[in-house]
């Protein structure tokens, strides 16, 4: 395989990772976002897939052979995420037709396509843990299924393959993400710090007594890159996790330690950050003037909701990395690890004191 790339979201945790990879890799790169970041070696494009005709002028002149699919918009409603994610896809692929170069598309997706859309998350029958790929899509309406449904219908149509890929909670860096528990958790920590409030853990006891994983973003970009270049991959959906398992009332203690904070007892009552945060953002825009951070709006760099819903679900959920380790894929993360990578880079970039 030639080695050009679209990596479409190149701004976010995954993108961005993934990016960063292929080009260590000697790939020629085109990032995608509505407002490209500026990032060493990448060829910026600027495009709102929203808009079909934008995206097609924006895409006309590229001829990628791997295209990486890792963003997504989150509306009021499933409907409408289904309505709006789906269009993006769509109008993604149909621009890329013309050119005729793409041999694979690789999608982004998460453990949603087993747990359910946010209105329904963790609700109603689920699958039994560990998650594996094979178990049958809930019968419920559900974004991610209309993401891969345009591309199983796109690649049917030209000929491309493809790889869906669905990591558990994603940890890495990026400003103004949506889904951002690596972040927030560090500012929470911090603001704790701060005002020697409890650094208390927000979710369930399923969770804090559970058993769960997480996924590195730089492990997703090597899982992306192996899909893409590895024939036995082809046409197929994987889970991707780093590979370890944990307990919450183990990792909040080393998250706690990290930060130089003490970890409060959990009660077992759920104690959401978007209400313990709730009226932060002064304070946090003080702390990044006395300190000379480079981000002073805490909105842009925590998703409380995002964490909640994943700290906060009734289950206990352990995903299946079988299938990819069958076909050669063996990378492994420890996820305690992730984290103080991601709160040092946080750190050295001036994002948090």
């Amino acid at each position: 395989m030639a080695k050009t790339a679209l990596v479409v979201g190149a701004s976010g945790i995954v993108g961005s990772a993934t990016a960063d990879l292929l080009m260590r890799e000697g790939w020629t790169v085109h990032g995608l976002a509505r407002r490209p970041l500026e990032q060493a070696g990448l060829l910026p494009v600027a495009a709102d897939l929203q808009d079909a005709a934008a995206t097609g002028h924006a895409l006309a002149n590229l001829r990628p052979d791997a295209v990486f699919i890792t963003t997504w918009l989150r509306q009021d409603s499933e409907a409408e995420n289904i309505r709006v994610n789906s269009a993006m896809v769509r109008n993604l692929l149909n621009a890329l037709r013309s050119g005729g170069s793409t041999r694979h598309v690789a999608l982004v997706t998460g453990l949603k396509h087993y747990l359910g859309p946010f209105e329904s998350y963790g609700k109603g029958a689920l699958p039994q843990t560990p998650f594996r790929e094979e178990q049958p899509r809930l019968d419920i309406d559900n974004f991610y299924y209309a993401q891969e449904d345009e591309v199983f219908a796109a690649a049917t149509r030209d000929g491309f393959g493809w790889s869906v890929h669905r990591p558990h909670t994603v940890i890495g860096k990026a400003v103004g993400n949506a889904m951002n528990m690596g972040t927030t958790l560090a500012v929470y920590a911090t603001l704790c710090r701060e005002l020697g409030r409890p650094f208390r853990f927000p979710g369930s006891a399923a969770q804090w007594e559970g058993l769960t994983d997480m996924t590195d973003a730089r492990l997703l970009a090597k899982h992306l890159l192996w899909a893409a270049t590895t024939p036995a991959a082809r046409d197929e959906a994987f889970n991707v996790v780093n590979g370890d398992v944990f307990r919450w009332s183990w990792m909040w203690q080393r998250i706690a330690e990290w930060f130089g904070v003490e970890a409060a007892p959990f009660d077992g009552t759920v104690q959401p950050l978007e209400t313990q945060m709730a009226g932060d953002a002064g304070l946090w825009s003080r702390i990044a003037e006395r300190e000379g951070l480079t981000e002073p709006d805490l909105a842009r760099l925590a998703s409380p909701w995002h964490t909640d819903a994943d700290l906060g679900r009734p289950i206990e959920v352990v995903t299946d990395m079988g299938k990819s380790r069958r076909l050669g894929f063996t990378a492994y993360q420890p996820t305690d690890d992730a984290f103080f990578d991601l709160f040092t880079q946080l750190r050295a970039d001036r994002l948090i004191p």
